[in-house]
């Protein structure tokens, strides 16, 4: 009993009613005017140029959203369209809805209203009201009893309000919802925001990480060493790379606070000679070799490059310490070659453990290339090519 009543505390259920009777208000005036048949097919016959201007989707849509779902008019996730006809098929479809609507609110409006009557005439049958001067005649005479037959009737005009506001909702879902080109689209922009914000995940990892790995080797080897003049060195490390790190995550924030905006000012390989003396600052021994024209590397393979690397250089310092590192980066033959070499320790893990990795391997096949990481005939190796044209 409780489920029944349910809809009718939900006001989704009333404006799903009010929707419908607002689409035979035009109609209904002329009637009172004069009445005639052939309104309800002029109706319906200027409905059909209606249909075809691609803003009355719009239009129709706005109403469905805020009348049928109960959902504002900037909610996206309501099945519901709100953009503009943008083929004929959409026409086509929207020329549908507003003929179905129209004959779903006639009925509705006209059985709504012969139930209001019956209900007002069964309270009063007992007053001595005369069914056959109402608008039914299913009973003759006045009888007392009649008036235990109202809930029947006021559970009919329920059950009106509730199924007919139950399917124009099902068509508006059918006929005013997108295309299969609107839902390819939708896909395309829900995969590249997923994207984006793999990114940006990757982003924060290298770009903070880095930063956090060197304060605290310099940090340590300071309070180990005991030089006054090596504490001054990291100190100045540790401030330099303190300040790239809150540029990147000013510029991540910024990303994240204004979706629209375009990613720009993205470190590349040409500025690579930060990282590596960074990684010289905190004691490790960085041999670096460039070969080829750096900086006709196209912008996201070199942008990628440079976090590549920026993730290698911060895996050494945080694994091996202080040890001898040689990075080789060469251009050539159409293909971007990063190597990074350290002597294997102990505290190196293994294959494919840890985010940064991973990372590393799926920049590399999101831009069409291939990475390795792991042993090399006694050093850890991370050896990455990535196409350039």
């Amino acid at each position: 009993m409780v489920r029944l009543l349910r809809p009718f505390g939900r006001a989704v259920t009333y404006t799903r009613w009010l929707h419908l009777i607002i689409a035979v208000v035009g109609p209904s005036m002329l009637i009172f005017v004069r009445e005639e048949w052939w309104i309800w097919v002029v109706a319906g016959a200027v409905l059909v140029p209606a249909g075809l201007v691609p803003a009355m989707r719009t239009v129709e849509g706005l109403q469905a959203r805020l009348l049928l779902t109960g959902h504002r008019h900037d909610q996206g996730s309501t099945g519901i369209v709100v953009a503009p006809s943008a083929s004929w098929g959409d026409r086509g479809r929207l020329v549908v809805w507003l003929e179905a609507r129209l004959l779903l609110g006639y009925v509705t409006v006209t059985a709504s209203a012969q139930l209001v009557f019956a209900t007002v005439e069964l309270v009063a049958a007992p007053f001595g009201g005369d069914f056959e001067e109402g608008g039914l005649s299913l009973l003759g005479g006045h009888r007392w009893w009649h008036v235990l037959l109202v809930p029947m009737s006021l559970a009919a005009l329920g059950a009106v309000v509730v199924i007919s506001g139950r399917l124009i909702t099902a068509l508006a879902l059918r006929l005013l919802g997108p295309s299969p080109a609107e839902r390819l689209a939708a896909l395309e922009e829900r995969t590249e925001q997923l994207l984006e914000r793999t990114r940006i995940a990757r982003e924060l990892h290298d770009s903070i990480g880095h930063a956090l790995t060197v304060a605290v080797v310099q940090a340590g080897a300071a309070r180990a060493a005991g030089d006054p003049a090596f504490t001054e060195r990291a100190l100045d490390a540790i401030e330099e790379t303190g300040r790239a790190a809150l540029e990147d995550l000013e510029r991540v924030l910024g990303v994240l606070r204004e979706s629209e905006r375009p990613v720009s000012s993205r470190p590349t390989l040409t500025d690579a000679d930060r990282l590596l003396e960074s990684a010289r600052a905190s004691g490790a021994k960085v041999d670096a070799e460039l070969t080829g024209a750096l900086d006709t590397v196209p912008g996201p393979v070199s942008r990628e490059g440079y976090r590549i690397l920026q993730e290698s250089l911060t895996n050494v310092l945080r694994h091996a310490g202080s040890v001898p590192t040689r990075v080789r980066i060469s251009v050539a033959d159409g293909t971007l070659t990063l190597e990074i070499r350290n002597p294997l320790t102990a505290g190196i893990p293994g294959p494919g453990r840890g985010s940064g990795l991973r990372g590393i391997r799926e920049r590399a096949a999101l831009l069409g290339g291939h990475a390795r990481t792991g042993h090399d005939r006694g050093d850890w190796q991370v050896h990455v090519e990535l196409p350039t044209s």
